[in-house]
């Protein structure tokens, strides 16, 4: 991939893409991770006085938090941090008094909540300063479903979104992104230990060769498969109830 024209075309389509919507700017939640590192990285590149920056914490780990506060130290990115534990706390409280589930699907639930969060917070802000929000999921999350649907999914512009995972690491690599970034464990910080390829059960690697190659083991060509068929949802716009025109009548 050559990296330099790459970056230039993703520049260039953000620009595009924000005039055309009317707005002046852009705004993202940098999580600490290499996919979102990426894009505010981007991002500034294209809109140098008009980009700004949200770090999140909801139970978040301390060393997202670092890494999120030395990526946008070292690009002198500004940003914002919006604490949301408290909020979370609050509307776990209130969920859980009309709903309560044990084990896994607790788990699930809670997790899902925090991105869905962010998603709100993130296009309040947007909103006041008439930006647009980006997202940072890469094409090998898009094609499983690895989002959360109305939480990072819930986005203006996807300027990962035809990047395989392999090829956001080459461009943060092109870009100078800190080391401690780009080689640390995916994961989406949802649970103390969670991590992207155990949640998935399957490695970024297998799941890009089969995008890219359409190839892997029987077995992980039949997860990749079914992960797929059953997250179509996610990446279409609700279907609508068509009214046969018989019936108008």
């Amino acid at each position: 991939m050559n990296c330099e024209t790459v970056v230039q075309h993703l520049v260039n389509w953000l620009r595009e893409k924000v005039k055309e919507a009317g707005a002046s700017g852009i705004v993202l939640g940098v999580s600490g991770g290499v996919d979102s590192a990426v894009a505010i990285v981007l991002a500034q590149k294209a809109f140098p006085d008009n980009c700004m920056a949200l770090v999140l914490p909801c139970e978040s780990s301390t060393d997202d938090l670092v890494h999120s506060q030395l990526l946008l130290d070292k690009f002198n990115i500004p940003y914002r941090v919006v604490e949301l534990d408290n909020v979370y706390q609050l509307m776990v409280t209130q969920l859980e008094s009309y709903i309560k589930l044990d084990g896994s699907k607790r788990r699930l639930l809670r997790a899902n909540l925090k991105p869905r969060l962010r998603m709100t917070t993130l296009y309040y802000s947007a909103q006041a300063r008439n930006y647009l929000v980006l997202g940072t999921s890469n094409k090998s999350e898009i094609t499983v479903g690895y989002t959360t649907k109305h939480g990072d999914s819930g986005v203006d512009l996807q300027i990962l979104g035809d990047l395989l995972k392999r090829e956001v690491l080459e461009l943060a690599r092109y870009l100078c992104i800190p080391s401690v970034i780009v080689n640390k464990t995916p994961s989406g910080g949802l649970w103390v230990g969670q991590t992207d390829e155990e949640e998935m059960g399957i490695s970024y690697e297998q799941l890009d060769d089969y995008i890219q190659y359409t190839r892997g083991e029987p077995g992980v060509i039949e997860r990749i498969e079914n992960l797929n068929k059953t997250s179509e949802h996610k990446r279409q716009m609700p279907p609508i109830a068509r009214i046969p025109e018989e019936l108008r009548k």
